[in-house]
């Protein structure tokens, strides 16, 4: 199972939200390159960063911030928030960025999920972030009447890398994953789940690698960055 340390931006600074609310963030680094190569140098193989500010205003808008962690790291990084277009996908991997995470795009207009994810193929991820098992999109502001599985369902045969579950109600809640519905999810359909929000300590992990099921990875935020994990114990309880 791999570990996606998570780096969320706004206003160019590295942050953590409760519930996904922006008027409550935690600015735990100014310099988020910075962040990035601790991450790198405390033996993760994966980064996960969120234009937060984009995923409000429909396009990029960390895009300094994003190109410098791109520039301080050499691990593959994927990026979500904001990015609703073909030519927003493009200008991504041209600055080198691994795979590219679609979220609101993916509810509004899944062809274009589709045909990027034939186009380049294992770089599309489909963010899915739900409040009471439904989907919320455009920062998680918006609420639809779309069951995350019958979303998930829609790019079963489209080439997707992976699909990113995050359970809005226990992100950066410190509560613990939501390993029963994470797990439900990866039994249902065959494209990887990496499960986010929520993961408060070491025996999240353990439980999540631990389910029995297909879980391919879990992003962990805030219980990285108040000392609650210890990076050397979650990699080892993750198997790497």
């Amino acid at each position: 199972m791999i570990l996606f340390p998570a780096i969320d931006l706004k206003d160019g600074r590295c942050v953590r939200l409760r519930q996904g609310d922006m008027a409550q963030a935690t600015v735990f680094n100014e310099d988020a390159a910075a962040q990035a190569r601790k991450f790198q140098d405390a033996g993760f193989e994966w980064l996960h960063v969120v234009d937060l500010n984009g995923a409000f205003a429909g396009h990029s808008v960390n895009v300094p911030a994003i190109r410098a962690i791109r520039a301080a790291i050499t691990i593959p990084m994927q990026l979500g928030g904001g990015i609703r277009d073909s030519a927003g996908i493009e200008a991504w991997f041209e600055v080198g960025v691994t795979r590219v995470i679609l979220g609101t795009a993916a509810l509004r207009n899944p062809a274009l999920v589709k045909d990027a994810a034939r186009a380049h193929p294992g770089r599309i991820a489909v963010g899915i972030d739900a409040r009471d098992g439904f989907v919320a999109v455009e920062g998680w502001a918006t609420a639809s009447s779309l069951s995350v599985l019958d979303l998930a369902r829609r790019f079963e045969d489209a080439g997707v890398a992976a699909i990113i579950f995050t359970d809005i109600a226990r992100d950066g809640m410190m509560g613990g994953v939501n390993v029963q519905a994470t797990a439900e999810l990866a039994r249902a359909i065959s494209i990887p789940v990496i499960a986010s929000g929520g993961v408060s300590g070491v025996a999240d992990i353990a439980a999540l690698a631990g389910s029995g099921a297909p879980i391919a990875g879990v992003v962990i935020g805030r219980a990285l960055y108040d000392g609650r994990i210890d990076p050397e114990e979650a990699l080892a309880a993750a198997g790497r």
